[in-house]
C-alpha cells in the first residue's frame, strides 16, 4: 500500500508536459474558485466588472465595456442590474458634464471582500493538499504569471495610447 501511495506522490509531482495540459490545469483551478464564491450570486461579468471597480476607482461605461471586453450595451445591461441590486452607483463625470462614471457602493465593496475571500478559502483548501514544495512552486508560478499578464496589459495600454 505505501509503495501505491509513494507511486502516486511521485506522479502528482511531474509536471504538466504540454501547453494543453497546463490550460487544462489552469481552467480547472479558475473553475473551481470562481464557483466556490457564492455570495451576491453574480455571474461572473458582474463579479469581474465589480472587481475592477473596486481595485481601479469609477469609470465611464465605455471604459469599463472595453476593459471587460465587452460591447458597451452589454456593459449598460449589466450596470444597470448591478446599480439596481445596489451595487454600483452613477454619478456624474466632474471633468465633463455629460460623461457618467460607475462607481461601487459600500454594499458592493462588502460583496467583493466577502466572494474574495470565498476564493481565497477555497485556494487555501486546494493547496492543503499540496507538498510544501507544491505550494511554494504554485505561489511562485502564480505570482510569476499575475506579473507577466500585468506588465503585457500595460504594454498594450501604451501602444493604444
Amino acid at each position: 500500500m505505501h509503495n501505491v501511495l509513494m507511486d502516486r506522490a511521485r506522479e502528482q509531482e511531474t509536471p504538466p508536459t504540454s501547453p494543453d495540459d497546463l490550460i487544462v490545469a489552469v481552467e480547472r483551478m479558475v473553475r473551481y474558485v470562481r464557483q466556490s464564491a457564492r455570495t451576491g450570486s453574480l455571474s461572473t461579468a458582474a463579479s469581474s466588472t465589480l472587481g475592477r471597480l473596486e481595485r481601479e476607482g469609477p469609470q465611464r461605461l465605455t471604459e469599463l465595456a472595453r476593459a471587460e471586453g465587452v460591447s458597451q450595451p452589454n456593459m449598460t445591461q449589466l450596470v444597470t442590474r448591478l446599480e439596481r441590486a445596489g451595487l454600483v452607483r452613477r454619478t456624474a463625470d466632474a471633468s465633463d458634464g455629460r460623461g457618467v462614471l460607475v462607481a461601487v457602493t459600500s454594499t458592493g465593496l462588502e460583496v467583493v471582500a466577502r466572494r474574495r475571500a470565498e476564493r481565497a478559502h477555497a485556494l487555501e483548501q486546494l493547496m492543503e493538499d499540496m507538498t510544501g514544495p507544491e505550494r511554494q512552486a504554485t505561489t511562485t508560478a502564480l505570482l510569476a504569471l499575475a506579473r507577466v499578464v500585468e506588465n503585457r496589459q500595460e504594454t498594450s495600454e501604451e501602444h493604444r495610447a
